[in-house]
């Protein structure tokens, strides 16, 4: 799996050191800076993003991997859709990742084969570090709407578009058809 947690430079980064990670777990919480709300912002392409934070908590996952749960909250400016205009909207976004060592064929134990093949399935671990960063990144775009609409904006005709459209020239063909009769 190719996430945004293999990045080499990711717009926020906040790495963990697996083995920081006491058998207890750790949880925490972090807001992202006006700089790098600013990165993130122009990185998602959005007129504005006043807030971004994360919460996590990190558990360890057999002997060497690691599970991220928690969640990303940020408030964004979006541009609507139908309207053109810019509004505000919240974004909450959870976590749930698996990460786990890149795996050498010949380090495979088949008393692990359990533990292994749902381990392929995590993103992997760089270095000994995930970065917590990145991963929140990943998620708030994940929760971005890619066709936002501002609350109460509305498609809109207007009378010449249903005038000139081919119903109201049948039904105008219709009408005259009908007045020659009488």
């Amino acid at each position: 799996m190719h996430s945004a947690t293999q990045t080499a430079n990711p717009v926020w980064s906040l790495p963990v050191a697996v083995n920081d990670v006491p058998a207890h777990g750790l949880d925490l919480t972090v807001s992202a800076d006006a700089q790098t709300r600013e990165a993130l912002r122009a990185f998602l392409g959005l007129p504005g993003l006043a807030r971004a934070d994360a919460a996590f908590h990190i558990a360890r996952r057999g002997r060497e991997g690691l599970r991220v749960t928690g969640e990303v909250r940020a408030t964004v400016t979006q541009t609507c859709v139908v309207s053109l205009e810019p509004f505000e909207a919240d974004i909450v976004e959870k976590i749930d990742t698996d990460f786990a060592p890149p795996q050498a064929a010949d380090a495979r134990r088949p008393e692990g084969i359990e533990e292994e093949a749902a381990m392929e399935e995590a993103d992997p671990i760089v270095n000994g570090r995930v970065d917590l960063g990145a991963l929140a990144a990943e998620h708030l775009a994940l929760g971005l709407d890619p066709y936002p609409r501002k609350p109460g904006a509305t498609f809109k005709t207007s009378a010449a578009v249903e005038k000139t459209s081919p119903f109201a020239a049948l039904e105008s063909l219709a009408n005259k058809a009908g007045r020659r009769e009488r």
